[in-house]
């Protein structure tokens, strides 16, 4: 009898380790992904809280030292997005003035300042303070959100995978922080404004 012989298989070499590869790399993206999304989830209540922080103690009536503030709590000196946090930009970072007024019912509430009520300077927010503790006009906290820019509601912002093959899709956390507010940029002896 004649004995067949087997060929040898040099594709299928090459096809399993292109299967393997392809396997490898989708695996890889995809826990790179998931680590860019965790990273997010964390940096961005630590972003509303630096902001809230630096908000507390900082004019809030010089446009320039609020841009700072915005930038310094997605780690930058200039304006620009989060490092490795697109589409997260400081422009997304939202800074409320809270006032603590009181209900019918005597029970105290946050309540946010509308732009018209704001005090022109740190020093009249002093005086308010002072002179009404619970006045509309009283900034006695400040709330710091991550917000879709240039809506006047606080909408929630769309996670930008950095390979849209992994398929994630979902909205980023609603990152928000609340802190006393402390001096406001007020600086002993600085002048009363209008």
């Amino acid at each position: 009898m004649w004995a067949i012989k087997p060929r040898p298989q040099h594709g299928a070499t090459l096809a399993e380790f292109a299967l393997s590869v392809l396997c490898f790399f989708t695996a890889m993206f995809f826990v790179l992904e998931v680590s860019r999304a965790l990273y997010l989830w964390n940096t961005l209540q630590e972003a509303t809280r630096r902001a809230a922080a630096l908000a507390a103690v900082s004019d809030f009536s010089n446009a320039a030292t609020m841009a700072k503030v915005r930038q310094a709590a997605v780690l930058r000196d200039s304006a620009g997005t989060l490092p490795l946090g697109m589409p997260v930009s400081d422009a997304h970072i939202r800074i409320d003035y809270l006032s603590l007024t009181r209900n019918p019912d005597n029970s105290l509430s946050m309540t946010p300042i509308p732009s018209a009520s704001m005090p022109a300077c740190p020093a009249r927010a002093r005086l308010n303070c002072i002179a009404n503790p619970y006045g509309g006009s009283c900034i006695r906290f400040v709330r710091v959100r991550l917000c879709a820019p240039g809506a006047d509601a606080c909408g929630e912002v769309q996670y930008q995978p950095l390979s849209p093959l992994t398929g994630l899709s979902h909205m980023l956390p609603q990152a928000t922080t609340i802190a006393k507010a402390e001096s406001l940029g007020y600086q002993a002896g600085s002048s009363l404004c209008p």
